[in-house]
C-alpha cells in the first residue's frame, strides 16, 4: 500500500495533467478529523472542472482506492472528491476566491508537492 503523501502527489499530478491551476495541498492531520490532506485547485470552466474531477477519480481507482463521495459534479462550480485520507476540492475559478478554503483552514500547513514540475 502506498503512503498517503505519495497518493496525494499522484492525485495532484492528475490535476496538473488536466491543466488545473494553483494546486495546493494542506496538511489537515492536526487541524481536522475529516482527512489527512485537502487538495485544492481550480479550472477555468465547467468542462475543465469536471475533467479534473474525473482524472482524480480515475487515479484514485488505479491506486486501488474507493471514491467515497463525489459531490457537485453536475454543476461543476465546486466538486468535492473524497478518497478517504485525501479530500479534493476542485473549484470553478469564479468560486475559489469566494470560498477561500486556504484562509478558512489557515491553521493547516501547506504541503510541498513534488510532481512532474520542471525547474
Amino acid at each position: 500500500m502506498k503512503e498517503t503523501k505519495e497518493i496525494l502527489e499522484n492525485v495532484a499530478e492528475a490535476c496538473d495533467d488536466k491543466r488545473a491551476e494553483d494546486i495546493i495541498a494542506l496538511d489537515m492531520k492536526n487541524v481536522s478529523l475529516v482527512a489527512d490532506y485537502f487538495l485544492i485547485c481550480h479550472g477555468s470552466n465547467e468542462r475543465q472542472v469536471q475533467a479534473i474531477a474525473r482524472s482524480i477519480k480515475d487515479t484514485a481507482e488505479e491506486e486501488g482506492l474507493d471514491v467515497k463521495r463525489l459531490e457537485g459534479f453536475e454543476q461543476a462550480r465546486w466538486i468535492l472528491v473524497d478518497i478517504g485520507d485525501i479530500v479534493c476540492h476542485i473549484f470553478h475559478k469564479d468560486e475559489r476566491s469566494y470560498y477561500n478554503l486556504e484562509r478558512l483552514w489557515g491553521d493547516a500547513s501547506q504541503v510541498t508537492l513534488n510532481f512532474g514540475q520542471e525547474g
